[in-house]
C-alpha cells in the first residue's frame, strides 16, 4: 500500500497507530478530519483510547480536547468517550456514548455554528493545535494530501497545528482525485470575496498543501466509512416530503421558482432524504445541490439525470451507496464537488446562490422558534451543525419533523420551545405530517393559528388553542402573548407524568 505514499520523506515515517498513539500527550488540543461518518481517521483513535485506557487504569489522568467538522463514527468519538477522554469537544457530534458524557458533565462540549468553527480556530480563539490527525487518499510526491470522502475543517487544522499525523487509508478510492475543490478566503482584513457562482463552480486545488516537516507519523489503513443505513421512508416521512413538494409547486406557479428550482440544502436523516427521494417523482429537472453532505437521494437524483451537480464538504452515505461511490468514483467526481465547511457553509454563497433549505427539529413553537438541538432545555441531543449557517442566509428557510414524539406523548409544537437554535425571523416554513405552515409576512399572534391547525397533531390542537387564548386574556401585550408560567407547565408535564397531554 506504500504506492500510496510518493513523498519519500514520509515513507519513512510510516508507523503502527499505537506508535502513533505514543506521541499525544495529556491535554493536547487534536484537530480531526471527518464530517458525518466520512472521511475520519479509523486506525489511530482507536489506538489513543487505548492508551488513555491505560493511563486511567493506573490511576492517571488523561484527557484531550477534541474538534472535528462534524459527527464522526464509533471508532472515533465513540472510542473515546467510552474511555471517558473527551474533555472538550467541538463543534458537532452525534454519537450515543459522548452524549451520555456531555449531559453526564464528563465533557465539556461547544456547540458552534459549522461555518464558524475554521474561523476560530485560525483566530486562535480555542489555543494552539497540538495536532492534526487527518485522512487522505494518497500522499503525492511533494507532500500534499489528496483527502478522502469529507473535507470538513481539515485545511484548517493542517494549517495551524504544530504537529500532523496522517493515515492512509486503501479503502477509499483513489478516483475520488479531483473532486476535491480546496480554497480559502484569506486572514482578516485581507480577505477575498468568494468567487463562486453556480454550485458546480471549481476555484481552488483537488489537493491540500502541508507542511511536510511537521509530519509526525504517517499510517496505513484499510477500513470504510461508517454510516448507519437510513430508516426506510416511512407514511410521515412520505407525507412530510409531499408538503414540500407541494410548497415548491406552488413557488413555481408564483413565478419565484422554475422547474430548475434553486439549489438545494438538505439536513441529515431520514426525513430530509425522503424529501429527496420524492424529488426523484416531480416534475423537476437540472436541479442543482449546494449543502453540507451528499446523501443516498442526491445519488439518485444524479443517476437519473435530475441533479446535475451537487457541491458539499462530505458524504453522509449508507454502507451501499457509499460502495456505489466508490466503485464509481470517477464518474460521480464530475458531479460532486467537495469544499472546505468554511466555503460549503458560507452565507455569502449561501445567499448569492438563493439556496432552499431544508433541516430537521427538535420541537418548534407556535411563534416560529425552532429547537434543533436540546431535549427539556438542557439535555444536548446532537448540535446545531451547519442548519443556522443555512437557515438564516437561504432563499427559503423549511424545517420538518413528525408533528410528535415518544409514541405521540410528545407534541413537536409546543407553546414556548425550551430552547431556541433559530427564531422566528429565520423560520420561514414549518412543515409536519400533518400539514405545512408558510410563515413568510405574518405577525406572531397569525402565525400562532396557523401552526396550530396546519401542523399540530389533532390531540394537541385543542391544548395549544387554549393556551393561545388564555396568553391573550392574560399577557401584558399582545404582540407576542405569552402565559410564562403555563408554558413552562406544557414541558414539565411530560417529565412528571410521561405525558405532554393535560389530564381529561
Amino acid at each position: 500500500m506504500s504506492g500510496r505514499i510518493a513523498n519519500p520523506k514520509l515513507q519513512g515515517l510510516i508507523m503502527s497507530a499505537d506508535e502513533a498513539a505514543a506521541k499525544i500527550n495529556p491535554g493536547d488540543q487534536i484537530g480531526f478530519s471527518g464530517f458525518t461518518g466520512a472521511g475520519y481517521p479509523k486506525e489511530f483513535p482507536q489506538a489513543l483510547a487505548r492508551r488513555i485506557k491505560e493511563a486511567h487504569d493506573r490511576g492517571e489522568e488523561f484527557k484531550v480536547n477534541v474538534m472535528t467538522g462534524a459527527s464522526t463514527a464509533p471508532e472515533l468519538d465513540g472510542a473515546l468517550a467510552e474511555v471517558n477522554g473527551i474533555n472538550w469537544r467541538m463543534p458537532y457530534q452525534s454519537d450515543p456514548t459522548l452524549r451520555k458524557r456531555i449531559n453526564a458533565g464528563d465533557t465539556y462540549y461547544s456547540d458552534i455554528h459549522l461555518s464558524h468553527s475554521g474561523m476560530l480556530l485560525d483566530q486562535g480563539f480555542f489555543g494552539a493545535t497540538d495536532v492534526a490527525v487527518v485522512e487522505a487518499v494518497r500522499i503525492k510526491e511533494d507532500g500534499a494530501i489528496i483527502p478522502s470522502s469529507s473535507v470538513g475543517n481539515s485545511t484548517n487544522y493542517l494549517r495551524n497545528a504544530n504537529k500532523i499525523i496522517i493515515e492512509v487509508n486503501s479503502w477509499q478510492s483513489e478516483d475520488l482525485e479531483g473532486m476535491h475543490d480546496i480554497w480559502s478566503y484569506g486572514q482578516l482584513p485581507n480577505r477575498q470575496p468568494i468567487p463562486i457562482a453556480d454550485p458546480g463552480d471549481r476555484i481552488g486545488t483537488p489537493y491540500i498543501d502541508i507542511d511536510v516537516d511537521k509530519v509526525i507519523a504517517v499510517i496505513e489503513t484499510d477500513a470504510a466509512d461508517r454510516n448507519s443505513p437510513f430508516k426506510p421512508i416511512d407514511d410521515d416521512s412520505k407525507k412530510i416530503a409531499n408538503y414540500l413538494l407541494d410548497f415548491l409547486d406552488g413557488e413555481i406557479k408564483a413565478g419565484r421558482l422554475t422547474k430548475e428550482l434553486l439549489p438545494m440544502q438538505s439536513g441529515v436523516g431520514n426525513i430530509p432524504n425522503a424529501v429527496l427521494a420524492g424529488l426523484l417523482e416531480g416534475p423537476y429537472h437540472h436541479i442543482t445541490s449546494y449543502t453540507e453532505v451528499i446523501q443516498d437521494g442526491m445519488i439518485d437524483l444524479m443517476d437519473q439525470g435530475t441533479m446535475t451537480v451537487a457541491s458539499a464538504t462530505a458524504f453522509s452515505l449508507s454502507p451501499e451507496y457509499a460502495h456505489r461511490v466508490n466503485e464509481n468514483a470517477a464518474e460521480y467526481a464530475k458531479k460532486i464537488v467537495l469544499r472546505p465547511q468554511e466555503i460549503s457553509n458560507h452565507p455569502e454563497v449561501i445567499r448569492r446562490l438563493g439556496v432552499i433549505a431544508c433541516n430537521g427539529m427538535i420541537e418548534a413553537d407556535i411563534y416560529g422558534n425552532v429547537n434543533s438541538t436540546h431535549v427539556t432545555g438542557s439535555k444536548m441531543m446532537n448540535g446545531i451543525g451547519g442548519s443556522g449557517d443555512f437557515t438564516r442566509n437561504a432563499f427559503v428557510s423549511c424545517f420538518v419533523s413528525p408533528s410528535r414524539a415518544k409514541g405521540g406523548d410528545i407534541s413537536a409544537i409546543v407553546p414556548m420551545v425550551s430552547h431556541v437554535d433559530h427564531n422566528e425571523h429565520d423560520v420561514d416554513v414549518i412543515i409536519t405530517e400533518q400539514g405545512l405552515a408558510d410563515l413568510r409576512g405574518l405577525a406572531p399572534r397569525q402565525r400562532s393559528r396557523k401552526i396550530i391547525e396546519n401542523c399540530a397533531y389533532p390531540d394537541y390542537r385543542e391544548p395549544l388553542l387554549e393556551y393561545v387564548e388564555r396568553a391573550e386574556k392574560n399577557a401584558s401585550g399582545l404582540h407576542t402573548p405569552h402565559d410564562l408560567h403555563e408554558a413552562f407547565n406544557f414541558h414539565t408535564r411530560f417529565m412528571e407524568t410521561g405525558s405532554m397531554m393535560p389530564e381529561k
